[in-house]
């Protein structure tokens, strides 16, 4: 099976009918997509603020982190569920959409991020765990994480605005 005739398979399934075509499972999803991505976001932004010394100076960097890890795990899930039953909507377009394309593309580079700072940078974490400088790598991942999630939330959006 092509990936084509796939794609319109889920597309003609009745679950991407009723998603697609039901009064309330599209605004539904929706909603609760929005909602995990917000959570996903928010918890990882509270991390790169302190990574950037720009908030909870006092807290230390691992407590920050471990605090808010869980959070980021459970809504990121909630949020693929959801994008996976979103797209199962109309999955030929979505497929084809080159905003997604970026969307994922920049969901991939902040993937790769996190794992640089969580093997890489934060394996030395206890040296500068409780200090007022951040080492520059760990200060860079923050800032490229506030910026590549940014640009997840921009493209994401116009996806939903322009299908």
């Amino acid at each position: 099976m092509a990936l084509a005739d796939f794609l319109q398979s889920i597309e003609d399934s009745g679950f991407g009918t009723a998603i697609r075509e039901g009064a309330y499972y599209f605004p539904l999803l929706e909603s609760l997509h929005v909602i995990a991505l917000v959570s996903v976001v928010g918890s990882i932004v509270a991390v790169d603020l302190r990574l950037l010394g720009l908030a909870s100076r006092e807290q230390p960097v691992t407590r920050v982190t471990n605090d808010f890890l869980p959070w980021t795990w459970g809504a990121f899930v909630v949020a693929a569920i959801t994008g996976l039953m979103l797209f199962s909507s109309t999955p030929v377009r979505y497929f084809d959409s080159t905003l997604l394309r970026i969307k994922f593309f920049f969901m991939f580079l902040a993937g790769v991020n996190m794992l640089v700072f969580h093997f890489v940078t934060y394996k030395d974490v206890q040296r500068w765990d409780t200090g007022d400088v951040i080492p520059a790598s760990a200060r860079l991942a923050g800032g490229l994480s506030l910026l590549l999630w940014t640009l997840v939330i921009f493209f994401g959006r116009w996806v939903g605005f322009t299908l």
